[in-house]
């Protein structure tokens, strides 16, 4: 793998492409813009970028019983005592797409997918306005399971959801990063790390009946056989690995994936954090797939063995079914890129060449950006940094992403 810091040269040379593309956008500023016109319910017209972001309903029914049949015996958590299998929520949802203006159908589409423990689209936004109108394709904002408008509204309120933090730090001793912001992931995965898993596979099945809806032509906004790549940040990128490794129908064989941030082997990510999971929620997920998930085969019986399960203990530990995930990363790098940050904790890049083997050094950059950052904000708008220096960062992640999407 190459690592390098990001030189103001270097970005210089990516601006200089990107203007001939669109003009420098005010990152800051555009997010802004971009999340007070954002709706789940009508059509939004982004004159300035000739952009439309359009909502579509998706309702699952691929794979719906079993992963019902799963959810079911998952214990409830005090802020929501009912079963997974009846969040209405996270079974039949709205998602957003960036599209060009008046165009009827595309024959070409990105799929972005998000971070863990994520509410809101908002930083991504300039990401989809900027994918989209760079490379004239249409971004799709899919939400994994149990994210973004997946869940019931109480637990993104700060209000209702307080007094469970007090909770959790009265039932777990010496809890550390417990927040608002992360206990209702954090008291679901504590409850059940299987949650983790399920989700997952939920969130694969999902993506699996979209794009074969897509690709049937049954989609109005795309035209049949249409092509479809992947840009995939933090966790959506472990998905992503997952999804091209397992390839549903063969649908993904030509598929292109970029990773930001992602593509760490899952026993080297690091997700406690006060806006992911608490101390104590981390440790037992990390425990439980890096063990008994592993060893003692806890799944139910229609979840053994099948293809989905092994693409994804493939990517849990590295030495486990390493040939098979190598060997795959070596056939595909081609088709697949990786930008890692050097001070990225969450997602390190040692743990991304861990996953890909030796094909890390085809796929992988670790890049650096000469102000503070974290995994979470790679891009820190609210802050004293300099506008430019942000704006040129951005840039210079975007402008490869479009280029190679």
């Amino acid at each position: 793998a190459r690592f390098k810091p990001f030189i103001f040269e270097e970005m210089f040379f990516y601006c200089l492409f990107a203007v001939k593309n669109q003009r420098i956008m005010d990152i800051s500023l555009r997010t802004k813009q971009l999340n007070s016109l954002f709706s789940y319910d009508k059509k939004t017209e982004l004159e300035e970028s000739h952009l439309e972001i359009i909502p579509f309903r998706f309702t699952q029914t691929r794979g719906a019983s079993e992963i019902d049949e799963f959810q079911k015996g998952l214990t409830p958590t005090g802020f929501c005592p009912m079963t997974d299998d009846r969040i209405q929520e996270n079974k039949s949802f709205s998602y957003a797409i960036f599209t060009p203006s008046g165009r009827k159908k595309n024959n070409e589409a990105i799929i972005l997918l998000h971070g863990l423990n994520e509410r809101t689209w908002e930083k991504y936004l300039t990401w989809a306005e900027y994918l989209t109108h760079t490379t004239g394709k249409p971004v799709i904002l899919f939400p994994i399971a149990f994210h973004m408008n997946r869940t019931p509204g109480l637990w993104a309120n700060p209000r209702a959801i307080l007094p469970w933090v007090s909770k959790r730090k009265e039932e777990v001793a010496n809890v550390t990063n417990s927040t608002f912001a992360n206990v209702a992931l954090s008291s679901r995965l504590s409850q059940n790390p299987l949650r983790f898993y399920a989700s997952g596979r939920e969130s694969v099945y999902n993506m699996w009946q979209l794009v074969h809806e897509i690709k049937n032509g049954e989609h109005p906004l795309f035209k049949e056989d249409t092509s479809i790549n992947l840009f995939a940040y933090s966790i959506g990128a472990l998905l992503s690995q997952v999804l091209l490794l397992a390839n549903p129908d063969k649908m993904f064989t030509d598929t292109r994936l970029f990773m930001f941030c992602g593509g760490s082997i899952f026993s080297e990510m690091d997700g406690n954090a006060r806006d992911i999971m608490d101390k104590e929620a981390f440790a037992k997920v990390r425990h439980y797939f890096r063990h008994d998930f592993l060893e003692n085969r806890t799944l139910p019986t229609s979840f053994k063995n099948d293809f989905l399960e092994q693409a994804f203990k493939a990517m849990v530990r590295e030495d486990v079914l390493r040939d098979y995930r190598e060997s795959f990363f070596q056939r595909a790098c081609d088709r697949i890129r990786a930008i890692s940050l050097k001070k990225d904790i969450v997602m390190p890049t040692g743990g991304v060449i861990k996953a890909l083997g030796k094909a890390s050094g085809k796929i992988l950059e670790e890049l650096d950006f000469p102000f503070a950052y974290s995994h979470q904000i790679p891009f820190p708008t609210h802050s004293r940094i300099d506008p430019g220096l942000i704006n040129q960062a951005f840039h210079s992640i975007f402008t490869r992403a479009a280029a190679f999407l």
